[in-house]
């Protein structure tokens, strides 16, 4: 059997808003694709937390994992991430301990290091935008200790969330937290949906320093990438234009809602060598070239999970997608 066939894969979504639709469509495509998902077997549905972006809708990412928790059976949901500098370890204990009251051993708490906002917007969620993220070790501590087991003494209790025990996982696109997690004993996700660069390395440090723990015996390693499958590979490169917009627009500094595909894309040589620098893991195709795109990936990396991310801007198409993949994932 196939490495592809025996590695789980799981679903990143960022809640896209199309130039013509509203947060409501995105919210509605974003259940209609876990409900998809977790009848294809996916193992997660993760949603990321983004503030002050226009064209994403998981700003209230705790919101939104209950909704897609509540409208699915099966499928594990969960952050990827909550950035932790941005909010009190105890806030997120509680959040995290009541989402894992309401839907018992389906949710995974995903935790980024970087606060991932701009000046202003960080004022706005009254944070410091000169603090750094030097803490975060000692963030993550307090709030292993919200959700573990009380300890004798302990002055402050999440409730809900204490001795709810929510798996945490580490997420990075660099070394840190890779070798945090290594230290720690805890699964690591690192994000080459837009960062693939130090990929290797991240994985390799993850690898090498890993200590057991009660929550691990073994390195747990989960790579996200970007993934579009189409009836064909000319299908598939067409669709994958609205992502290349994207990254496009945020080198240029536009921030813009997602955008209808295009034959053409007109920028320079030195945008599209950075585009391409942000989607350089990502596979695009038909089917057979998605399989073997996935295939070779795995045998890269020796990930021990995938989790897909796939940016088109019609809802069906993403459906579509993730379809392909799982028909050549199962077959």
């Amino acid at each position: 059997m196939s490495r592809l066939a025996n590695t789980p894969l799981s679903v990143l979504d960022l809640a896209p808003i199309r130039d013509r639709g509203s947060v409501g469509d995105s919210f509605h495509e974003s259940v209609a694709l876990a409900r998809l998902t977790e009848r294809l077997g996916f193992t997660r549905y993760w949603l990321a937390e983004h503030h002050s972006i226009e064209g994403i809708a998981s700003a209230a990412t705790a919101v939104l994992i209950g909704h897609i928790a509540g409208a699915t059976e099966r499928i594990r949901v969960g952050s990827g991430g909550i950035m932790l500098p941005n909010h009190p370890p105890l806030v997120v204990a509680e959040q995290f301990g009541t989402l894992e009251t309401l839907y018992p051993g389906r949710i995974d708490l995903g935790l980024g290091r970087a606060p991932g906002s701009d000046g202003a917007t960080m004022a706005a969620m009254r944070r410091n935008p000169q603090a750094g993220v030097d803490d975060f070790p000692e963030r993550l501590a307090e709030l292993q200790g919200f959700l573990g087991d009380e300890q004798p003494g302990q002055r402050v209790r999440a409730v809900p969330g204490q001795s709810t025990n929510v798996p945490i996982w580490l997420l990075g696109s660099s070394g840190y937290s890779a070798q945090l997690a290594a230290r720690l004993g805890l699964p690591f996700a690192f994000a080459a949906q837009f960062a693939p660069g130090y990929l290797h390395e991240a994985l390799r440090l993850y690898r090498d320093n890993f200590r057991p723990s009660a929550t691990l015996d073994k390195p747990h390693a989960m790579v996200g990438l970007p993934v579009i499958a189409a009836e064909n590979d000319e299908l598939a490169e067409y669709l994958a234009s609205t992502a290349r917009q994207k990254f496009l627009n945020l080198i240029r500094g536009t921030r813009l809602r997602s955008q209808p595909p295009v034959e053409r894309l007109d920028w320079t040589p030195l945008e599209q060598a950075q585009v391409g620098q942000f989607l350089g893991a990502a596979i695009i195709g038909g089917p057979q070239t998605v399989r073997e795109g996935l295939e070779a990936f795995l045998d890269q990396t020796g990930a021990d999970e995938l989790m897909i991310n796939t940016d088109t801007y019609s809802a069906e198409d993403r459906l579509r997608s993730y379809e392909i993949v799982a028909e050549q994932w199962r077959s």
